[in-house]
Order: structure tokens, then C-alpha cells, then sequence
């Protein structure tokens, strides 16, 4: 199968986020791409956890879980309000996103996320930007395309001003298929071509359903990023250096209670789905960011 062209997306369901309870293939049909298999998510490895840590994360989770809810009312009047703009008008809605009642631990733990590695390839933005957005996302999932082909373009800006760094971590819901693409994007970043590979594959998805990434459709991607020496991109892909880190970001994930993608934090603000690029624009800028 060859490289398609990017597709213009459909207003996604209202959350616009893909869990591990949606790993089955048999409802939405992809258009474009065949439709995947429901192959279930490859184990990480996580290790046993002391219970100190344990009660920690747990208490992680509850934190995330509070701060979501609290801010699912406001995101929805967000986008209604958007949505209610009269035609030709061009500034998003005058609103704020009030924040939440936040647990300790968890905001001491996103505090913590950002790695700010300036070698780190699945990166984009200065390593000291007073904004760091993290991204966990699947290849395989429709609405993470969705947020790459329609948001991230408009939050350009903010990373060419030195405002916003964006971290890229790899969350496999959908199968090896998804695995494999995660390593073969990492195989790119050592070349320098993580984003563009990142873009190749999102703009070539099709607006629904999971779509197949054989081996054939990895290469067509690596040669559409521009990566010159796909030999070595071959064998790096199948390194065990490689997979430790997509491995890494899955246990990461996990460990958060992060069971869905797209997901984001910025700074301390837990952000769940494709959000519109205005609300995303707000947090942002509530964070000292300037576009």
C-alpha cells in the first residue's frame, strides 16, 4: 500500500479520544487504509512497585481523574461557544478554563514529567520554553490524526517563539501494528526525521477506523520523511534500544492511569482528547506562553 493523501476530518464524537476499551476494529470502517486487526495492547513489563510508590500513583490517579472531571464541563462549554461563532468571525471565544482543585502528589508528579532533553529527537521547542506539553498518542488512532492534522499546526507559533516545548510519548493501544510504527518512528528520530515521520504517518490516516501499517507502509513513510539511509532505519527499528523506550513511555503511561489517546499534559493542566486548538491556545497562555 502506498502513501495516501491527508483527508479532511469529520466532527469526531464528543470526547475525541480513543481508550483501550475501543481496541476492536469491527464497528468503524477507515477509509483509505484497510481496516486493522483487534490485536490487544503488547504488555510493557512493568516491574512490581514498592507500596509507598504504589499509594503515590494511586493517589496520581485519583488527582487526574478529579482535575478531568472538574475541567469536562468547562471544555464543553468551550466548544459550544466556538461552535456558536457567527460565520467569517476569527477570534476564538472570550472564556477561561478556572482551575481546579489539584492534588498535591499529582501536580508534584506532572511537575516531574517533562524531561526537557535537548538530544531528545520526539521533542520540538527550546528545552527551557515555560511551557512543556506532553503528548501520549497511537499511530493507530484516528482522533490523535485528528489533533495532528488540525491543532498542533496552530500551536506552531507558540514553539517558534520559544514558548511552548512539545514531548512526544508513545502510548500502544492498538496492536503490534502500532508498536511496530512507534519503533519505526523512533528509528527516524535517529536520523532527525521523528516529526516528519510523526506527519506522514497522521496525514496519511484516514478520518476513522484503525487503519493496517505493514512493513511495506513504514518504509513509504520513512522515504516520505526524508530519511536517508533507510537500511540502517530498518535494522534501528528492530534495536533493543528502540523498543526500551517506546516500552518506557508505555509503562509511563500506565503507570499515570492514562488509558486513552490522545491525552496531554501542559505544565499541571491534564488535557483529555482532540481538543480544539483554542482551548489548548488558553492553557497555554494561562501558563505564561505568548503566541
Amino acid at each position: 500500500m502506498g502513501v495516501m493523501a491527508s483527508h479532511s476530518a469529520p466532527q469526531p464524537p464528543q470526547d475525541r479520544q480513543h481508550g483501550v476499551a475501543t481496541t476492536s476494529d469491527g464497528s468503524t470502517a477507515g477509509s483509505g487504509w484497510q481496516h486493522g486487526s483487534s490485536a490487544s495492547a503488547p504488555s510493557t513489563g512493568s516491574p512490581k512497585l514498592p507500596w509507598v510508590l504504589v499509594a503515590m500513583l494511586t493517589a496520581l490517579c485519583l488527582g487526574l481523574g478529579a482535575m478531568l472531571g472538574a475541567q469536562s464541563s468547562e471544555l464543553k462549554r468551550l466548544r459550544t461557544q466556538a461552535s456558536a461563532q457567527p460565520t467569517g468571525a476569527t477570534s476564538a471565544p472570550a472564556a477561561s478554563i478556572a482551575p481546579p482543585s489539584q492534588n498535591p502528589e499529582a501536580v508534584a508528579a506532572m511537575k516531574n514529567l517533562p524531561r526537557r532533553d535537548a538530544n531528545d529527537p520526539t521533542a520540538q521547542g527550546g528545552v527551557d520554553a515555560p511551557v512543556v506539553m506532553i503528548e501520549w498518542s497511537d499511530y493507530r488512532c484516528p482522533f490523535c490524526s485528528v489533533w495532528s492534522r488540525e491543532t498542533r499546526p496552530k500551536l506552531q507559533p507558540y514553539i517558534d517563539n520559544g514558548s511552548l516545548r512539545i514531548e512526544h510519548r508513545d502510548l500502544v493501544l492498538f496492536g503490534d501494528q502500532s508498536l511496530n510504527a512507534s519503533l519505526a518512528a523512533r528509528a527516524a528520530g535517529l536520523q532527525g526525521k521523528y516529526w516528519e515521520f510523526y506527519d506522514a504517518v497522521h496525514q496519511a490516516a484516514p478520518t476513522n477506523g484503525h487503519p493496517e501499517i505493514k512493513d511495506a507502509d513504514l518504509q513509504a513513510f520513512a522515504k516520505k520523511a526524508g530519511v536517508p539511509d533507510l537500511a540502517k532505519f530498518t535494522k534501528d527499528s528492530k534495536s533493543a534500544a528502540v523498543r526500551e523506550a517506546v516500552a518506557k513511555d508505555n509503562t509511563e503511561a500506565r503507570s499515570l492511569g492514562i488509558s486513552g489517546t490522545p491525552f496531554f499534559v501542559v505544565n499541571t493542566t491534564p488535557l483529555s482528547g482532540a481538543q480544539p486548538a483554542e482551548v489548548f491556545a488558553q492553557v497555554i497562555e494561562s501558563n505564561g506562553g505568548k503566541k
